[in-house]
């Protein structure tokens, strides 16, 4: 993969997340890089440790399609009001 083509997609909030963001990437056929992989795993919840999900840029549009629809919307459900 040419790092010179490589841009940002997003940064995962955990691990967990970023394993679902790798399964995803991985079973469409998009190559990815993961900046500082490691890193939020060691120090949780530090914003300015957190890993970059990386991709080339002709698979951008398509990587951040999928992404849009992982995304879920949260809602208010009447009657769950504390």
């Amino acid at each position: 993969m040419d790092d010179m083509s490589l841009v940002r997609l997003t940064e995962p909030y955990n691990v967990s997340e970023q394993i679902i963001l790798q399964s995803l990437l991985e079973g469409n056929g998009i190559a990815y890089w993961i900046h500082h992989e490691n890193v939020s795993s060691l120090y949780p919840g530090i914003p300015a440790l957190t890993s970059q999900v990386l991709v080339q840029e002709q698979d951008y549009r398509r990587a951040e399609l999928l992404l849009q629809r992982l995304r879920l919307d949260v809602r208010e459900v009447p009657g769950n009001q504390a």
